[in-house]
């Protein structure tokens, strides 16, 4: 019996947010814009191509984005509006296939192997897709056509802006084996740092190593990075892919220097990340602190309980205690963060109970 092939398309909206603004404010069109705030500790959330020309990139801090454009519009975040438009884009998703898997506001996975709409090929059921997009919105979107996420999601940088490209299946392995490592999703900057450090600059660099000499370099990820190295991803597109953590985090207008102030933002804090953990009925085990110094040294410490946090006190506690080893700090923070993970919704609870009674 012949394989299906699978039929993967990865649609990235262009310069979302500041797409968005330049659509609503026709005098911001061929401006360089920035969302965020233009202030000593403000950073961008997203840039328009006309910025992106001058090097303003989304997480830079704003002052770094000014020096670099001094033309810069700023423009404050709109969050409410960029869903209400995001929940039009996967509307139009919907239409081809169930199997959508979002991976943020301005992009998804979908698995279009068996549309809902019969459509020649993936191709043209995305050059569809991204004409309904801009049709119903106003908005480009450039998308990535293969058949596996990888490939996908590597082939919708490709065009951009408002491009599509195609990877068929005898093309993957060829198209990798050209790829800098560093231009792999899935690889940050410290692991291609590793791989060049091993002398592997590209995917056919990358081929060369057996599956147990990556391993002994890059432990559990060695198989993934071994199957893309050949054109190889057998990740399904999950359309319910459970949350793996919730958090919040704050970049202080002023640096904090004393355990009182530190304290009373992780309580404030613990109290964001709670009512996010009580409006999607879930709690968790693992508690991450996330901590960064005026000097942009960053610090993470994690602790695992037995049982699931249950209430905001006790998480506000577990980060306090977090931070006790880290006191007094050896420089002004900047920027704190607390992370809940290992989520458990009330049947994950209900099944622990029950496994711990039998046990």
């Amino acid at each position: 019996m012949t394989a299906v092939v699978r039929r993967i398309i990865h649609i990235d909206m262009d310069a979302f947010y500041a797409s968005v603004e330049q659509r609503d404010n026709p005098a911001l069109k061929g401006q360089p814009v920035a969302v965020g705030r233009c202030q000593e500790r403000g950073v961008v959330a997203a840039a328009s191509y006309e910025a992106r020309k001058f090097g303003v990139r989304s997480a830079m801090p704003s002052v770094q984005a000014q020096r670099k454009c001094p033309h810069l519009i700023f423009v404050p975040p709109r969050f409410d509006v960029y869903r209400a438009v995001s929940a039009q884009i996967h509307a139009i998703f919907a239409r081809y296939t169930p199997l959508i898997q979002p991976l943020s506001l301005d992009e998804a996975y979908l698995d279009v192997t068996n549309p809902l709409l019969l459509r020649p090929s993936a191709t043209a059921i995305a050059e569809e897709i991204r004409a309904a997009i801009l049709y119903e919105t106003g908005l480009t979107a450039s998308a990535g056509v293969s058949y596996n996420k990888f490939l996908a999601k590597q082939a919708s940088d490709y065009r951009k802006p408002n491009g599509q490209f195609v990877i068929p299946p005898n093309r993957g392995e060829a198209f990798v084996a050209n790829l800098p490592v560093n231009a792999f999703h899935g690889v940050g900057p410290a692991t291609a740092q590793r791989m060049h450090t091993l002398g592997i600059h590209t995917g056919a660099d990358l081929r060369r190593f057996s599956l147990d000499i990556l391993r002994q370099h890059f432990g559990k990820a060695a198989a993934f990075y071994y199957g893309i190295a050949r054109g190889k991803d057998d990740r399904p597109v999950e359309p319910n892919r459970p949350r793996k953590s919730l958090g919040k985090e704050i970049t202080f207008a002023q640096d904090l220097r004393t355990s009182a102030e530190l304290h009373a933002a992780l309580h404030e804090l613990a109290a964001k990340v709670w009512a996010g953990c009580q409006k999607r009925n879930l709690t968790g085990r693992t508690i991450t602190l996330k901590l960064r110094y005026t000097d942009f040294n960053q610090c993470t410490r994690s602790l695992s309980l037995a049982d699931p946090v249950q209430d905001q006190e006790i998480l506000a506690e577990m980060a306090c205690r977090l931070l006790a080893p880290l006191l007094p700090v050896r420089a002004p923070v900047r920027l704190l963060g607390i992370t809940l993970s290992t989520l458990l919704s009330p049947q994950d609870q209900e099944a622990t109970t029950q496994l711990s009674l039998l046990s």
